[in-house]
């Protein structure tokens, strides 16, 4: 799915792209005005659209794992400990574990993104402490504590000798965690407590990020600042990040080398049956600027933590209600965990990312600090149905950087979208911002799915004209024959250097990056394209993809409906006549009637290249509605045919049957929930309903942990279930929203 397979993330290590800005076109959206980021603490758009009926998010207790501490600062290349955030944060959280009495007090992490990369700066940064006539008590003393992850916040409860103590943490914007403890006298006589908090960091192994955080304390609580380090692959900060803590009560710190005490400076007085709330903020913020911005947001959640409290609570509720409606009973656990799921990666507007957007996962290194164009059209489509601010939103975030006409780097590539754009693009000395390709055309769709949610008309105009002109490239720079079928390709880039890298590329533009039907061993090869004066303008497969056409189809569709939903007459018309066209191509050259399955076929000989083996791609054309009921038909007996893709966990990426089947290596064989979502939607829209239901419900039972407290995966053996790739996978949850409903 990536721009780069995931092992040849790091390999890549020469990206020269330039920053592509994408121009102001059409009118300024209801939800934004003007194209700026939200002001820092605003929770408007966001959540201001879901449903307002009544949910008991207390019904989805730890829908997800939560509990872990961290042994060092580095995640590794996967992260084992599962984590909170919320509002677009880039520091999360999670619990402590039941089993470590040491982490009891505090909140596992936090976790923060060091712009593109997730480091552990503590393994509990502020861990509470209580005392009594100057003896520490023992919170372990009642027992394990209750642990406990909601909808929106985490939470400990401690039952000790005549005391409850209670902690919550939410998040009170997109830089701020609140963090409240409610101490309560549940005993007879009177008690006077004194309380501090206590922390220590955890630093890297390695220079120079390890001497990047230093402590020092505040007038009101504690702050690490880190020094700039540009470690392409590992670590990138500016200098100006900081991490600090605010205290609502008065605190008198000190600290001593890597840690640090900060105490009340007045003791709790507590009468029987009374209880005290102590409030702190803890925020993660990367300029001063927006470090100005924030102090003013916590001096508003520290004067008004109840009302804080509360307000998240509800926008929490919207939320639930709106991705359980509809749900069986029996699923909704699960679309609640895809919920945080999504809510978890969601990265609010900073460095180039200038809209909010949904990153592939939290979880996996180079997932963390920016967003893919193909992740974010179907993220979009999941997002709607509970936030259509947001998925607007991450839209925006993709479009902002399409390819003007005027740009000095790639005038050839005018419409093109990105394949992904990080915090730092190649001049400010990142390493995973990728132009070398773009990402399958789902755009159209996903702006009209989002328009269903929210109504908002300014934003079809918006983006009407921008989702013309990336059609209008692919066609262009991809169609080397000029044939009306298009094919996958790469830009001219120097990253793209040789024919492999380009051919490389060109793979990871499909989003199936090592499919066995772009392997150069098979005769996949890459021809340049020129334009009419004889310049290479990109390069393209030697083959022509079913999927690719078939998504391009279903795209001039949307645009027909866009152009209708504007009172575009004309441009119905046209995008009406394109598709038409577009499906008529696949279902007559694509289809090959012996195997009953679509395929990829030779650029020079128009020849179908069955010899391939048959891949999940094949049943796109029944999502796009592209295939004849003739041809559906075929496809549903291969999809619900054991030896082909109705496997113990159905949908693999290829048959079975296949000669290049292989169940964990990445997209030649694993299940991927969105072509599963493909492909069940497909069954449905040729009347397939029950035999779609089955094979659904088969997956979700069968995957390994979907249905329990395990994260979403990336994806899962076919034949065993086994969980593969990254947890907490953003367009598996997105996907799976409507496919729980059945939508």
């Amino acid at each position: 799915m990536r721009s780069r397979s995931r092992a040849l993330t790091a390999l890549a290590l020469t990206l020269a792209l330039g920053l592509a800005q994408a121009p102001a076109v059409g009118a300024a959206s209801t939800f934004h005005g003007k194209h700026r980021p939200l002001p820092r603490g605003s929770s408007a758009p966001y959540g201001s659209s879901a449903p307002q009926a009544s949910a008991a998010p207390s019904s989805y207790e730890n829908v997800l794992d939560l509990q872990g501490v961290p042994k060092a600062a580095e995640t590794g290349e996967f992260n084992p400990v599962n984590v909170f955030a919320d509002r677009g944060a880039w520091h999360a959280y999670a619990l402590p574990s039941a089993s470590d009495p040491s982490t009891y007090g505090g909140f596992t992490g936090p976790l923060y993104i060091a712009q593109e990369y997730p480091w552990w700066l503590s393994k509990s940064f502020s861990r509470i402490r209580l005392k009594e006539a100057g003896k520490a008590i023992d919170l372990a003393a009642g027992g394990a504590p209750r642990l406990t992850s909601l909808p929106g916040l985490l939470r400990q409860s401690y039952r000790l000798d005549g005391l409850r103590l209670t902690l919550e943490l939410r998040f009170a914007t997109d830089r701020t965690a609140l963090v409240r403890a409610r101490i309560r006298n549940a005993g007879h006589t009177p008690r006077t407590l004194a309380a501090d908090w206590t922390g220590t960091l955890l630093r890297p192994q390695a220079p120079p990020q390890r001497d990047a955080p230093a402590l020092s304390a505040t007038a009101s609580g504690v702050a690490v600042g880190f020094a700039r380090v540009r470690e392409k692959w590992d670590y990138l900060t500016d200098g100006t990040e900081r991490f600090e803590v605010t205290h609502r009560q008065r605190v008198r710190t000190t600290v001593d080398g890597d840690s640090y005490r900060s105490e009340l400076a007045a003791p709790l007085r507590l009468a029987p049956g009374a209880d005290r709330t102590l409030d702190w903020a803890e925020s993660y913020t990367f300029t001063a600027p927006e470090r100005e911005r924030e102090a003013a947001a916590v001096r508003r959640a520290l004067g008004q933590p109840v009302a804080t409290a509360a307000a998240g609570d509800a926008r929490w509720r919207r939320y639930v209600a709106a991705v359980t409606d509809g749900v069986p009973s029996a699923r909704r656990r699960l679309a609640v965990k895809s919920l945080q799921t999504l809510v978890t990666n969601w990265r609010s507007a900073a460095g180039r990312i200038r809209h909010d957007a949904i990153s592939p996962s939290i979880s996996y290194k180079w997932f963390t600090g920016g967003v893919w164009a193909w992740d974010t059209w179907k993220q979009a489509v999941g997002t709607a149905r509970f936030d259509p601010g947001l998925a607007t939103s991450q839209i925006r975030a993709m479009f902002d950087h399409q390819v003007r006409p005027t740009s000095s780097t790639r005038p050839q590539d005018a419409g093109m979208i990105p394949d992904a754009v990080f915090y730092n693009d190649t001049s400010d000395g990142g390493g995973n911002w990728n132009e070398r390709n773009s990402k399958p055309p789902l755009a159209a769709w996903a702006v009209w799915e989002v328009y269903r949610r929210s109504g908002d008309r300014g934003f079809l105009r918006e983006t009407y004209p921008k989702l013309a002109a990336y059609q209008a490239w692919w066609y262009r720079n991809r169609d080397h024959d000029r044939d009306g079928l298009a094919e996958y390709g790469a830009t001219v880039d120097p990253a793209n250097d040789s024919a492999e890298q380009r051919r490389l590329a060109a793979a990871w533009e499909s989003g199936m990056d090592n499919a066995p039907r772009f392997d150069a061993a098979l005769g996949t090869s890459v021809v340049a394209n020129h334009d009419a004066s004889g310049t290479v303008t990109g390069y393209s497969l030697t083959q022509e993809s079913v999927d690719l056409n078939a998504y391009l189809a279903a795209d001039q569709d949307h645009l027909a409906t866009i152009a209708r939903e504007l009172g575009d007459k004309a441009g119905e018309r046209h995008w009406r006549g394109r598709a038409k066209a577009t499906h008529r191509a696949v279902r007559e050259r694509m289809y090959d009637p012996e195997d009953g399955w679509f395929h990829d076929t030779a650029l020079a000989s128009g020849e179908r290249l069955t010899a391939r083996g048959r891949g999940i791609e094949g049943a796109i054309p029944l999502w796009t509605g592209t295939a004849s009921p003739a041809q559906a038909a075929a496809v549903r007996d291969k999809l619900t045919d054991p030896g082909e893709f109705a496997t113990p966990v159905p949908f693999p990426t290829v048959a079975r049957s296949s000669p290049y089947f292989a169940p964990q290596r990445y997209w030649r064989g694993p299940v991927w929930l969105d072509q599963a979502y493909f492909a069940q939607a497909g069954l449905r829209r040729y009347g397939y309903t029950a035999e779609a239901r089955a094979l659904t419900d088969r997956l979700v039972t069968g995957a390994r942990g979907l249905a329990g407290r395990s994260p979403v995966m990336e994806n899962y053996d076919p034949l065993t279930g086994a969980p593969l790739n990254s947890p907490n996978f953003s367009w598996s949850a997105a996907v799976l929203l409507p496919m729980l409903d059945g939508d």
